[in-house]
């Protein structure tokens, strides 16, 4: 056997000890304090021990004050773990969000977006997705759940890189937005961004488009967020899970994951602003028309 016969086996043995260990790293929570890795912003935020003994953080909103904390790093490239339970019963008027954003100026700042817009009890929750690229934001996509989120916790996944952003439910994926920057679409890309989470009152428009407002009778207003976990990929890191062949970090949308899309589009989304042709009068937007 020749050296470049032998040196890309040991690659190859290599790739599929370090897809092993990232398996293993994905399938188990990562334990720890919350406050390690986040920081109480503003509001009643506060960290709790949740029914289960782990420790969460819960946001807050009452008629006074909203609640939110934030990431302690930025990152690049990275993907973004967190388990969330949503607001019970009457949430309508509220919206609970876990987003990316960067600290550029606001006309020049990048965001991916994952929020939950309530809803009056027995009505599902909306999940919104959004992405802005150089100020230039409204791509939203929205969906509804075959669970009540508001029972026990799930996990939401962010997963940014150089080529894809994807929003994963309990891993099951919802969402893919494709860098289509060749073809004159907007892609975040160029700057690093900080997690954060917030509570807030939106009523003017989040629940049947401000038609249902907040019932501040049912007030505080709690969500809670736990087992918190972000993995920047920049040139500098060495952890599996940022390696190609990982399985995230250079996703692909293979087989499985294609027909994950096509489910969840046919039996959850309820909203995408590629079909709203009535929104745009010169046109969809410009990925819109990118296949």
């Amino acid at each position: 056997m020749g050296q470049a016969s032998r040196a890309h086996q040991l690659l190859a043995s290599l790739a599929a000890i370090y897809v092993t260990l990232a398996i293993s790293i994905t399938q188990h929570h990562v334990a720890g304090n919350m406050t390690d890795d986040l920081e109480i912003m503003w509001g009643n935020a506060k960290v709790v021990t949740d029914g289960s003994g782990q420790q969460a953080i819960a946001l807050a909103l009452d008629r006074s004050t909203s609640s939110a904390f934030r990431s302690k790093k930025t990152c690049q490239f990275c993907r973004v773990d967190i388990e969330i339970k949503l607001v019970p019963g009457n949430s309508a008027g509220t919206v609970t969000t876990f987003y990316m954003i960067t600290e550029n100026p606001w006309q020049f700042h990048d965001e991916i977006d994952i929020e939950f817009l309530g809803n009056s009890s027995g009505q599902p929750y909306t999940m919104h997705t959004n992405m802005y690229a150089r100020g230039q934001g409204a791509r939203e996509k929205q969906y509804k759940f075959d669970f009540d989120p508001t029972q026990d916790y799930h996990k939401y996944t962010i997963i940014w890189n150089k080529d894809w952003i994807l929003f994963l439910v309990d891993d099951k994926l919802y969402r893919q937005i494709k860098n289509n920057q060749i073809d004159g679409a907007p892609y975040p890309y160029y700057y690093p961004m900080r997690v954060y989470a917030t509570i807030w009152n939106a009523d003017e428009w989040a629940t049947q488009g401000g038609r249902v407002k907040t019932d501040w009778s049912q007030a505080p207003f709690t969500a809670y967020f736990r087992n918190y976990r972000a993995i920047s990929c920049n040139s500098f890191m060495a952890s599996p899970l940022c390696l190609p062949g990982s399985g995230w970090f250079d996703q692909q949308l293979d087989e499985s994951r294609k027909q994950q899309l096509a489910q969840v589009d046919s039996s959850n989304k309820i909203y995408d602003y590629c079909t709203d042709s009535r929104r745009y009068k010169n046109g969809l937007p410009r990925e819109c028309q990118v296949h």
